[in-house]
């Protein structure tokens, strides 16, 4: 999200990765609300970024609603960067 100063993994939005045995990737993402300024290219900018990765196959990524994100989600590491209380 390029309001927020942390990486997509950090701040909790990936929720699932899945590699099969022909590195196809699926991936399960979500944002931090329907109303993300970047709803519509995030997951796409997610997708090209895994594709790019040498030796992948297709990647697949779903945008999910459920569970819905919330601070819990995010690493210890990005709360302290954008200091949300442990």
């Amino acid at each position: 999200d390029p309001e927020i100063p942390v990486n997509i993994y950090e701040l909790g939005l990936i929720y699932k990765i899945d590699i099969d045995d022909d590195k196809n990737v699926a991936i399960q993402m979500t944002l931090t609300s329907p109303m993300c300024p970047v709803a519509g290219s995030l997951p796409g900018e997610a997708q090209a970024k895994v594709q790019a990765l040498e030796g992948i196959g297709e990647v697949k990524v779903d945008l999910v609603w459920e569970p819905p994100w919330g601070p819990d989600k995010m690493s210890e590491a990005a709360k302290l960067q954008l200091n949300v209380p442990l």
